[in-house]
């Protein structure tokens, strides 16, 4: 793979990252309008242990994935580059992040 498909793939890749969390921030801030108050309710927690689970298993499909069976395939050098180029983009994400935080306090 070319430099600028390992780049765009790690923006891509990221980008799906964000919009799984924001997908999950909205459950969790919606959570009572959606499900009702949890009182009395030994399933609220085994769902959110269950959903933090799954979250697990989606975002490392998506960070890992792809940079896993390029090295595994034999293609160490692109594998590794772009495990870097996805973390430097949810870093730059990150970073936006904060910043309009920072912005809109």
């Amino acid at each position: 793979m070319k430099n600028a498909q390992l780049i765009k793939r790690a923006v891509l890749n990221s980008l799906g990252v964000l919009v799984y969390v924001y997908l999950v921030s909205l459950v969790m801030t919606q959570g009572e309008k959606i499900f009702g108050a949890a009182d009395h309710k030994p399933f609220a927690p085994i769902a959110f242990l269950l959903l933090f689970i799954l979250s697990a298993l989606i975002t490392g499909g998506l960070v890992l994935g792809k940079p896993i069976l390029l090295f595994l395939d034999g293609l160490k050098k692109e594998g590794v580059k772009l495990l870097i180029y996805t973390g430097a983009s949810l870093l730059a994400l990150v970073l936006i992040m904060f910043s309009v935080l920072i912005y809109l306090k």
